[in-house]
């Protein structure tokens, strides 16, 4: 019992919500473009500045460079730059238009003979990329390059040419696979998410699901990591899990988990919060600068996905 006349304990401080532990973070840490994305997407930012800022990556032939993606140095327009900013119109409701045919126009320039983009286009060779990464000088077309792209368009019903041979090739790609790792399977899912051919699209996912359950490519478990294999060449601990492959309720790979395995790998994701606000980078560090660059983009994407379930951020 406090003695008579003594000074009331000062009140106890209000808890630091995620969302405002994040925004220090973002503002101590993040690039300009990473800066306006958390403003729109949590702060009631408006998406021209996000178009402006994106614009500082933009090229004379309509791809995107300068280290768009972390990973890939040097001014050069990239196939993985390109998606990422694709990625960013459509978050801001801002894919379409002009901007949007000239991205197509390169997206043909750069495609292989059957109409798909590689991961890497050669002209990377003169630039510093992750080690991870490899250049070779004739690239073979990828799903993970292509299927997100394809995806993103279709979302945001762009017409085009190139889409039809990419999305025919998403298509043979995705129902073939028989063995995968974690981004291909994500790459697919962004395909499947949005491709119109819906009950083609349910069957597709349902046997990726399954293929993903078998060969234990999510962590159901964030507890008994041990049990799920990291997939060969990942960096050690680059599990992927159930919010990986579903980021909103509203995915085809939301179906493949329990609702006890979703709230389980929520919950983990929400852990991952780190002391200084910011959430990991899980894949290899190859260089300082560009973990620091990647963790403001895993970060807002973290705070949308616990949003998109209804988890509360603050």
């Amino acid at each position: 019992m406090a003695e008579t006349g003594a000074s009331p304990l000062p009140p106890t401080p209000p808890a630091r919500s995620p969302l405002f532990r994040a925004e220090q973070f973002v503002w101590l840490t993040a690039r300009v473009l990473e800066q306006r994305l958390f403003a729109h997407h949590f702060l009631n930012g408006g998406a021209d500045p996000v178009e402006t800022a994106l614009d500082a990556y933009l090229n004379q032939d309509g791809g995107y460079g300068h280290a768009l993606e972390p990973d890939l140095r040097g001014p050069v327009s990239q196939p993985l730059h390109t998606g990422h900013a694709l990625r960013v119109l459509d978050s801001v409701g801002r894919c379409g238009g002009q901007r949007v045919e000239r991205v197509c126009r390169y997206l043909t320039a750069v495609s292989t003979p059957d109409g798909a983009l590689p991961a890497i286009h050669p002209s990377q060779r003169d630039y510093p990329a992750a080690p991870f990464i490899p250049i070779v000088d004739d690239p073979p077309s990828e799903l993970l390059a292509t299927g997100p792209v394809v995806g993103v368009l279709h979302r945001n019903e762009v017409w085009h040419a190139w889409l039809f041979r990419a999305t025919d090739f998403c298509w043979q790609q995705v129902e073939s696979l028989e063995k995968s790792h974690p981004y291909e399977i994500e790459a697919a899912v962004a395909f499947l998410d949005s491709v119109p051919d819906r009950p083609r699209a349910e069957a597709a996912a349902d046997r990726l699901g399954r293929l993903v359950r078998d060969d234990r490519l999510a962590a159901l478990d964030p507890d008994r990591l041990d049990a799920f294999p990291v997939a060969p060449g990942y960096a050690p601990g680059e599990h992927h899990f159930p919010h990986d492959y579903a980021r909103t309720p509203r995915s085809l790979a939301r179906a493949w988990f329990t609702d006890e395995e979703m709230s389980r790998s929520l919950d983990f994701l929400a852990s991952e919060q780190c002391e200084d606000g910011g959430w990991p980078v899980r894949w290899r560090q190859w260089a300082p600068g560009t973990a620091l660059e990647a963790r403001p983009m895993v970060t807002i994407e973290a705070l949308r996905t616990l949003r998109a379930y209804g988890r509360s951020i603050g």
